[in-house]
């Protein structure tokens, strides 16, 4: 591998160097990917003959479950596995470098919604919190180290000391950012009506069996009747990437220039459209994935729109239930 492969990750400016970086990256991962390797073995493929992306197989996200997922040598620096309910197999992610990770995470927030210090960062995450492993309580509390704001901080279900907090964060004129999982901010909603009009307020989906699925719309709506915000910010992530996309309102997500999301025809698994209004399941490039895999197909269902951005609608039957926007139409 060139030393600046890395590097080039995050210098993706465009289409083309987008595809430029992808395809070094999946001969990579092809050679020295010993699972992704055997995939690609026994779907026949000939590597030589892929020459853009819509051409490259994606791995089903459920590999993660039952094979460790790597790329070259070493030994990973932290292993994040996925929230679910008891008993079931969960996913695990071997990071190799969480200072590809860090990067990745710090200039998706940075292009999106600026410097992480402009922010007071509070989690509702209770369910996050009681477990080990969670790739969100790492991005949430990096996000707080960068922030610097001491009103800042993790609450399972004190909402009286969340309030105190956000009130502090007033006094000091910083502008508070909740981030919470669904039921949580749902369960707040319904017992602590409050005006968090000046706040920031980002749901990760998920409700974790504590309460019935919705869709999206009615979860948003109730979020922000009940707390007088005129939109609800979501975040688009997995166990399984590095890389987050962001939604500002409406469910419409937007992913850094270094990861691609592509539709996937529901009756052919490797046929891949980009065009607006595709609909079908959701696959994954991301680049910041290359010391495991970059090319995933998840369990989720979506539709693309105008200028690369996709709505997240839901699950395939029978997918597990599990961590982020799993809001089921």
């Amino acid at each position: 591998m060139r030393r600046e492969l890395t590097e080039e990750i995050f210098r993706v400016a465009d289409n083309q160097s987008f595809e430029t970086t992808a395809l070094e990256i999946f001969r990579l991962q092809a050679a020295e990917c010993p699972v992704y390797r055997e995939y690609l073995q026994l779907l026949g493929t000939d590597i030589a003959s892929v020459g853009d992306i819509f051409s490259v197989p994606f791995m089903p996200v459920t590999f993660f479950r039952d094979h460790n997922i790597f790329t070259g040598e070493g030994v990973p620096e932290q292993v994040f596995t996925s929230s679910g309910t008891a008993g079931m197999h969960r996913s695990h992610h071997s990071v190799r470098s969480l200072a590809l990770y860090n990067e990745s995470l710090e200039r998706t927030f940075r292009l999106f919604y600026g410097d992480p210090s402009e922010y007071a960062i509070m989690g509702l995450l209770p369910s996050y919190l009681e477990r080990e492993g969670s790739s969100l309580i790492y991005m949430v509390n990096r996000l707080m180290t960068l922030s610097g704001n001491s009103c800042g901080g993790f609450f399972l279900d004190d909402y009286e000391a969340l309030m105190k907090a956000i009130d502090s964060a007033r006094l000091a004129g910083v502008r508070v950012l909740l981030i919470g999982v669904t039921f949580a901010l749902l369960d707040m909603a319904e017992s602590h009506r409050e005006d968090l009009s000046d706040a920031l307020i980002m749901e990760t989906g998920g409700m974790k069996g504590r309460r019935r699925e919705m869709i999206r719309d009615e979860v948003h709506e109730i979020i922000m009747e009940a707390f007088g915000v005129t939109s609800v910010h979501s975040e688009y992530g997995m166990t399984e990437l590095l890389s987050q996309a962001y939604s500002a309102g409406e469910g419409l997500f937007r992913s850094p220039p270094w990861m691609k999301v592509l539709i996937r025809d529901s009756h052919d698994p490797m046929a891949h459209s980009v065009a607006s209004g595709a609909s079908g399941g959701i696959s994954v490039i991301d680049l910041a994935n290359i010391w495991s895999c970059s090319f995933i197909d998840t369990d989720d269902l979506g539709r693309m729109h105008e200028g690369g951005l996709f709505e997240v609608q839901g699950r395939f039957d029978e997918a597990d239930l599990r961590g982020c926007n799993l809001l089921v139409s």
